[in-house]
């Protein structure tokens, strides 16, 4: 490896405060970013449950004082979050805490960031530094708090929005997007069905397994990739076997936590073309990276091959160069059977039709940069083709 490909910029993010039950101490981390009327950005399920009576009469006994914004969807539009806005500057909010699965996180974020912008949304997405655009003054403070164990979006700069105009998901991305305090309580998972824990864990997977593939250099975002990969590997069977299992519920959120640590060095495929599918169908990220992971992996086999050797013997799957990559494969197909997860894209309700659209679109996508292996409109096409129909190739 040349000394060039050696030089990179790492960041490593936020203070987090976990274990069961530490929901309780929301008041102390309100007090702790100076929050005195925090907004809460959360979902309709969540917000219409019980434990949001609690969290806002314990917030209220606490002196604080907090309205709640729930008007959102999963695979969250420009007009969620210029609602969200307008409900931050119509009570005079000086906070957030965005609680929920990603979509209400990556809201909470968003809204936090744009009180202070006078550009459009857009103006911030992750391309080169665009970031630098930005009012700093007026950023609001942010806590976190998730409610599944997926996108790890509790613990990163950026955000995922669609478009309502072009119906594209864009990432925006500024550092001050980070939350200030993160409150990762494994007990709010308890309640979230087998399914939905299959299909968040699969993001986790999924951005593990990316980041450790991206041709980037970042051995910390590795080494961290590798024992949520590790962790998820274990204990995400036993969590969707068993959700009241805490201790598989507490390994599953910390690898969450991993994957969007460690997927600051970059995501590949998977992503890229799982957005453009989750903006002209709707369906569930988690989902569509689940579908798409075999296939993916199978298309950047010769770009990969030295490290996920490596990655197969730290989990126990035995082989090196090819026969690591195909094992890896092998195990990806055997977990999507355990836990019930479709197999093609057709399954999901992907149709061909839709394919030459999906393709441009993942090209675009700034996560196509860092795929190990250059994406193009008829490489995409030749994954997208092989997970409708199931077919990979011989290994």
């Amino acid at each position: 490896m040349s000394e060039l490909t050696l030089t990179s910029n790492w960041n490593y993010p936020t203070k987090i405060w976990f274990g069961a039950g530490r929901l309780s101490d929301l008041a102390a981390a309100c007090r702790e970013i100076g929050a005195s009327r925090p907004l809460i950005v959360s979902d309709p399920y969540f917000s219409a449950l019980s434990v949001m009576t609690g969290i806002r009469n314990a917030l209220a006994a606490a002196g604080l004082t907090a309205d709640v914004f729930d008007k959102l969807q999963g695979n969250p539009t420009s007009r969620n979050l210029e609602d969200g806005i307008a409900a931050f500057r119509a009570s005079g909010h000086d906070s957030v805490i965005a609680i929920g699965g990603g979509s209400a996180l990556d809201v909470g974020k968003t809204v936090a960031f744009m009180v202070a912008q006078d550009l459009p949304v857009w103006e911030f997405e992750d391309i080169g530094d665009y970031w630098r655009r930005a009012n700093t003054e007026g950023i609001a403070p942010i806590i976190a708090i998730p409610t599944t164990a997926g996108t790890g979006s509790e613990v990163g700069r950026a955000t995922v929005i669609t478009n309502d105009a072009t119906h594209q998901k864009k990432i925006i991305f500024h550092p001050q997007m980070m939350p200030r305090i993160v409150i990762a309580d494994p007990a709010l998972t308890l309640g979230l069905p087998p399914d939905m824990t299959a299909r968040t864990g699969m993001d986790a997977l999924a951005h593990c397994l990316e980041a450790y593939c991206a041709p980037s250099y970042h051995p910390m975002a590795d080494a961290i990739a590798v024992e949520g990969i590790r962790l998820l590997q274990k204990w995400l069977p036993v969590a969707v076997a068993d959700g009241r299992d805490i201790e598989a519920r507490s390994h599953v959120m910390a690898a969450a936590s991993m994957g969007g640590t460690s997927f600051q060095k970059g995501l590949g495929a998977i992503h890229s073309l799982s957005h453009p599918i989750g903006s002209v169908y709707g369906c569930h990220h988690g989902l569509t990276n689940a579908v798409l992971m075999p296939y993916v992996l199978a298309f950047n086999r010769d770009a990969i091959t030295d490290k996920i050797g490596y990655l197969a013997q730290a989990m126990g799957l035995g082989g090196t160069d090819r026969a690591g990559v195909d094992r890896l494969i092998d195990w990806t197909l055997e977990l999507r059977r355990q836990l019930k997860l479709p197999h093609t894209l057709k399954e999901i309700g992907v149709k061909p039709e839709a394919f030459a659209t999906i393709a441009e679109m993942s090209v675009n996508d700034p996560t196509a940069g860092t795929n190990p292996r250059p994406l193009s409109v008829p490489g995409s096409l030749q994954i997208l083709e092989a997970a409708y129909s199931g077919t990979l190739p011989a290994h």
